[in-house]
């Protein structure tokens, strides 16, 4: 952590938030949008990802996307790629994160990046080498982003020994970190707490963090859970927008607004600017209109008398 924040926010909204919309952002107001996010105080933004424009054609601009992120001072730029070709395209635009789509459930893996788990993880190591043939100052920092984490809409139930396993092979295959993705909604918080120990207690603090979904409405619940043990990054997106195509009805990330105003209120710093965050939303409205969007703070406005534990400037 940074010496003045206690919780990394990670805004997934430009990437994860628009694959799934119907009306497509234009790149200027993808641009408007994160150069917003980083003055509101997000210091990581998932930009894009890196896919065929014929598969998600909302990700056509990428490295366009990328160029503009990366003149933004003090902002960690990521990105998401599915496999090698992907990721050669991101290191090529110059993202300083990447995550690297592995998912636990075999269905899942198939349906989403047409590789075995453990295809995925081949694919991981491949591109950790890939990476670490460049120059010290053009690698980024691969993350393991194991999705399908806590069940699959297709398979149903995920063994606990198999994320360990695959959280270990993820490292063993050269990634930095290791996140964990309730991608299919169907977390909850003694879930959390049991297999974040778990990955924790395999690869240490190569856990990086927590990509949770709001689907049955556990997120917030889920984002304690995790705290509890420790974690202290957590992905959101603005809005709420977003969810995975290739898991069925598991639309809905964490509100980013929801999230920041819990965390300041508990006490815990996120760098993040209230009032600002709250105006972004007129992005979205103008960028993709008619696209729902979701939040309770957004609506009902914050509490009277909110103190926030980030000073606001």
């Amino acid at each position: 952590m940074n010496k003045d924040i206690d919780i990394l926010i990670s805004e997934v909204g430009p990437r994860d938030g628009l694959q799934n919309t119907k009306v497509f952002m234009s790149t200027e107001y993808k641009k408007k949008w994160i150069s917003a996010a980083a003055a509101a105080g997000l210091r990581e933004i998932e930009v894009c990802s890196f896919v065929p424009p014929k598969l998600i054609p909302q990700m056509a601009d990428a490295a366009e996307v990328v160029a503009h992120a990366l003149t933004i001072p003090g902002l960690n730029v990521a990105a998401l790629a599915p496999n090698f070709r992907g990721a050669q395209g991101a290191m090529e635009a110059g993202v300083q994160k990447l995550t690297l789509t592995i998912s636990v459930s075999k269905a899942h893996s198939l349906a989403n990046v047409r590789m075995t788990p453990d295809e995925a993880i081949a694919s991981a190591k491949k591109i950790c080498e890939f990476r670490d043939s460049l120059p010290k100052d053009k690698r980024p920092v691969i993350e393991s982003g194991l999705s399908t984490v806590f069940g699959c809409t297709l398979e149903g139930a995920v063994s606990e020994d198999e994320v360990v396993r695959m959280a270990v092979a993820s490292v063993e295959a050269g990634c930095d970190e290791v996140g964990l993705a309730d991608t299919t909604g169907y977390a909850n918080p003694e879930q959390i707490r049991r297999v974040f120990k778990k990955v924790r207690a395999a690869i240490g603090d190569r856990l990086s963090g927590a990509h949770l979904h709001n689907t049955r409405g556990l997120g917030l619940a889920n984002v304690v859970a995790a705290l509890e043990v420790g974690v202290t990054t957590f992905d959101s997106s603005l809005g709420g927008l977003g969810g995975c195509p290739f898991a069925p009805g598991a639309s809905g990330n964490i509100v980013t607004e929801d999230l920041v105003f819990m965390l300041e209120s508990m006490g815990l710093r996120t760098g993040i600017n209230m009032e600002k965050l709250l105006a972004m939303r007129s992005i979205l409205e103008e960028g993709i209109p008619g696209e729902p969007l979701y939040g309770y703070v957004p609506l009902a406005g914050v509490t009277k008398g909110f103190v926030p534990a980030t000073p606001q400037q």
